[in-house]
């Protein structure tokens, strides 16, 4: 637990006149599940993007596996696995096109594994992913995101606009690829009760900065409730916010 897997230090990010990120400092130790809680607008979106190396850095570092992931793309990003909101699949493939297309890019793609998920997420080796509901879709990325075992998985709003029970499979999924593997997960979300069904630690955020960052434990023992927590630190109720 004592390595870090993702290592923020200062990191401050403007577009024009606004700061998205203002001296952001973040350390995620392998092997646990971290929720970043925030309001659409908080940063939650920006501060993943330098994760992934797809934003520099214009003051501030940020490592991952202790490498730069601008400088460094390959020996980050084949060690990640993200899905976002948008999760924005070839609509022409079949998902059994889709899965042998994505195991191309990974040698440590675990065919089994894949198989197992796409049983689990009872997705159709023929249909396409056009005619996939947003919940399937939802659930073909994660399988590409999961397949080849990273040690690293980034969930970006990956829920947002889905069902309860489509959530709950996503969630599930995420417990089970972190289970008793040693792998690590940042789950982003603005809805408080998933984060607190899966997280180990949560890190709220608002207006680009870090407002409390603790074990869930710790939050849960100190405030009557995740929401309320939020609300002290953060200054408003994450709930007041548009949906993302």
């Amino acid at each position: 637990m004592s390595e870090s897997v993702i290592n923020v230090s200062e990191l401050t990010r403007r577009f024009g006149a606004k700061t998205a990120l203002d001296s952001v400092s973040l350390v995620l130790p392998r092997g646990a599940v971290y929720g970043l809680v925030g309001a659409n607008g908080a940063g939650k979106t920006t501060l993943i993007k330098h994760i992934l190396g797809l934003l520099r850095t214009e003051s501030g570092s940020v490592r991952v596996f202790g490498l730069d992931p601008v400088t460094d793309p390959v020996g980050v990003l084949s060690r990640i696995g993200y899905l976002s909101e948008e999760n924005d699949l070839p609509g022409w493939m079949r998902v059994d096109e889709l899965i042998r297309y994505s195991r191309a890019f990974y040698p440590a793609w675990d065919d089994g594994y894949a198989e197992e998920l796409r049983r689990t997420f009872d997705l159709g080796p023929a249909t396409k992913i056009k005619n996939l509901s947003k919940g399937q879709r939802a659930r073909a990325g994660l399988l590409i995101a999961l397949a080849y075992r990273p040690e690293l998985l980034v969930l970006d709003e990956p829920s947002s606009g889905l069902d309860p029970i489509v959530r709950r499979d996503i969630l599930g999924a995420v417990l089970r690829t972190i289970a008793g593997e040693g792998r690590t997960v940042l789950f982003s979300s603005h809805l408080l009760e998933e984060v607190e069904q899966v997280a180990d630690h949560v890190t709220m955020i608002g207006e680009g900065r870090i407002a409390l960052s603790a074990p869930l434990d710790d939050i849960k023992a100190t405030h009557r409730s995740l929401d309320a927590a939020f609300l002290a630190h953060v200054g408003m109720p994450v709930a007041s916010a548009p949906d993302p």
